[in-house]
């Protein structure tokens, strides 16, 4: 049986991710990267995924936590006999960006009586096609080995086989008794080189204590203010370890195929860099004080575009490449039967017009935080403004990557209009050569076309698209870039209604128009936080507030969100943790201490 969305927690390392199920179940695993084949995927599959479990014989209770600013997870069972606690992390380290451990531990302590507990370690490679070879290597060390993949588990516990292509060990814990386990990636290759070179000596304490060095240190950059301090640290943490220190890149999720509606077929990978998802991140970062992840992506996404506008692409791997086939995994029957499960995105093939506006913002914020770009960055910027001045015309697909026919959407034309506003300010500012009277002409075709086509006089509101009555929530985004101040009367009758039109149990969907896709899907929690940080600058307070701790009540008990959430029966749904939700969170939170954004509107 698939459990709840909810009841997983996130552990990783800025390389990759898994998730931990409230019973101490490794469901979900992709290594050395994010993107990578799953190694536990039970997540997908409940029978043939693969899992890494530790849990109590018996009936017990369980509650968890982290471990102050960290991503070290703490899990607590109880039972008649006993209270153990299971402690699982990705190790971390400095200099760990570019010399990773690439190492899960998991360490088992008795706090009181005595504990039966089950370890079932059942690796299945390539999404869970893949059996292992699993073989004993020296004392008290196994490899787990097929396809491109090895792992190495090494510790306390005295394994037996399980068939031919699994680990089990019972284990009887009592008060003081600790026991440790270090799961290692290691290429197949290196598994069979001499054993002197294979790192069978994990240090687990010690490098527990190191990975909650390496967390306090970065979230000690954080600026937190007031009252909703911890859960907006919590979310910035989430953040960091969607960023691929490697290269700076920033993943949507770390999972792939959850659904966006039980047994629909809205179930997308997310384990890739958005332009649009890693912009938004790093000003939430950035807006909390943590700045090194802005730039690192500014240079990521640039060189994955070659410096090139025509090269630029919506999404791409977290190493830059380009080509993200989407691909339908039949094998596997999917999180509560919700298939298909698809690994690729090809969304990678679309149009969508507002990358412009949000690389060209980006440059803007950091522009104002006191850096000049170098004449290189601005030939990339200014190819990307003249591409804006080309193409906003054309239809294109959206922030909502319609898998249908392209359309006007306003939003789209609005980012087309940052894109050339700000490429107007960034040139004047810094004395950079542009051809000034052209993109002015053209900002001002753009607005002239938003204010005519795009809004409807007869409700005095923004359009969802040119020419449509429906209304989209992407609408709320219009004063975040200076296109219209969020009191502006136009503004506030929008965002009335998107309260009114798009409301759901309190909560907020994106839109009601047709999309290309069957069925349907939960509220956009995003959207809750966007309305909530919209009314909240309109100094509607009280119905901020209200859209805020709505929207914070679709998080788990460990304070993460997933992207959609079904308000009828109460569950997450979406791929999880879902970074755009934690950013928005963010984004509202700051907004009703407050707090000013890190650069003003440019008019």
């Amino acid at each position: 049986m698939h459990l709840p969305i909810g009841d997983y927690a996130l552990i990783g390392d800025c390389h990759s991710a898994a998730l931990v199920s409230r019973d101490g179940s490794i469901d979900w695993c992709c290594l050395p990267r994010f993107d990578s084949d799953s190694c536990f995927g039970r997540l997908l599959d409940h029978r043939h995924g693969g899992h890494f479990a530790i849990g109590p014989v018996g009936r017990h209770a369980s509650r968890r936590a982290y471990q102050g600013d960290s991503l070290v997870l703490v899990t607590t069972f109880e039972s008649e006999s006993g209270t153990v606690r299971l402690t699982d992390f990705f190790a971390m380290r400095r200099g760990g960006r570019s010399h990773p451990r690439r190492e899960l531990i998991r360490i088992v302590e008795g706090l009181s009586g005595s504990m039966r507990l089950c370890i079932d370690f059942a690796p299945r490679f390539d999404y869970g096609e893949i059996k292992p070879w699993i073989y004993e290597l020296g004392e008290a060390a196994y490899c787990a080995v097929g396809s491109n993949a090895g792992l190495l588990l090494s510790g306390d516990a005295a394994f037996a086989r399980v068939g031919d292509h699994g680990l089990r060990a019972d284990v009887e814990i009592t008060q003081g008794h600790r026991l440790r386990l270090a799961m290692q990636f290691v290429p197949p290759e290196d598994l069979h080189a001499t054993p002197a070179k294979i790192p069978l000596h994990s240090e687990p304490e010690k490098h527990l204590d190191e990975t909650l060095a390496w967390w306090r240190q970065w979230a000690s950059k954080m600026n937190r203010a007031g009252s909703d301090g911890v859960c907006v640290a919590r979310s910035a943490i989430v953040l960091k370890a969607l960023n691929h220190a490697p290269t700076g890149a920033i993943i949507a999720a770390p999972t792939t195929s959850l659904p966006e509606h039980v047994g629909g077929e809205r179930n997308w990978d997310y384990r890739f860099s958005w332009i649009r998802d890693s912009v938004f991140t790093v000003r939430a970062l950035s807006s909390l004080g943590c700045l090194s992840e802005a730039d690192g992506f500014r240079r990521f996404i640039q060189r994955s575009c070659a410096g090139s506008a025509e090269q630029l692409q919506v999404l791409v791997a977290v190493d830059g490449k380009r080509r993200l086939t989407e691909i339908v995994l039949d094998h596997l029957e999917g999180w509560r039967g919700s298939r298909p499960v698809r690994i690729g995105n090809a969304a990678d093939k679309q149009y969508q017009a507002d990358m412009y506006g949000l690389l060209l913002e980006l440059a803007w914020r950091w522009s104002a935080r006191g850096n000049v770009p170098e004449p290189q960055d601005w030939e990339f910027l200014a190819e990307m403004v003249d591409a804006a001045v080309h193409k906003w015309p054309l239809p294109d697909h959206g922030i909502w990557e319609v898998r249908d026919a392209p359309r006007h959407f306003v939003h789209s034309k609005v980012m087309c209009w940052t894109a050339v506003h700000r490429g107007i300010a960034l040139a004047r500012q810094h004395g950079f050569q542009a051809p000034l009277a052209r993109w002015e002409a053209a900002r001002d075709t753009i607005r002239e076309a938003v204010e005519t086509e795009g809004y409807d006089a007869k409700r005095g509101v923004f359009r969802g698209s040119f020419g449509s009555t429906e209304l989209d929530a992407a609408l709320l985004l219009l004063p975040d870039v200076g296109f219209v101040a969020y009191d502006d009367p136009r503004m506030v009758r929008t965002a009335q209604a998107i309260a009114q039109d798009l409301d759901d149990g309190g909560l907020v969907l994106r839109y009601r128009m047709p999309d290309g896709m069957r069925g349907a899907e939960g509220s956009f929690v995003p959207c809750t936080f966007w309305l909530a940080e919209c009314l909240a600058r309109q100094g509607r307070t009280a119905e901020a507030l209200e859209r805020f701790h709505r929207a914070c009540g679709c998080a788990n008990d460990l304070g993460l969100f997933s992207e959609e959430y079904a308000a009828s029966s109460k569950e997450l749904l979406g791929n999880f943790p879902q970074g755009l939700t934690h950013l928005a969170h963010i984004s509202a939170a700051l907004a009703l201490e407050g707090v000013t954004p890190e650069s003003g509107s440019a008019g």
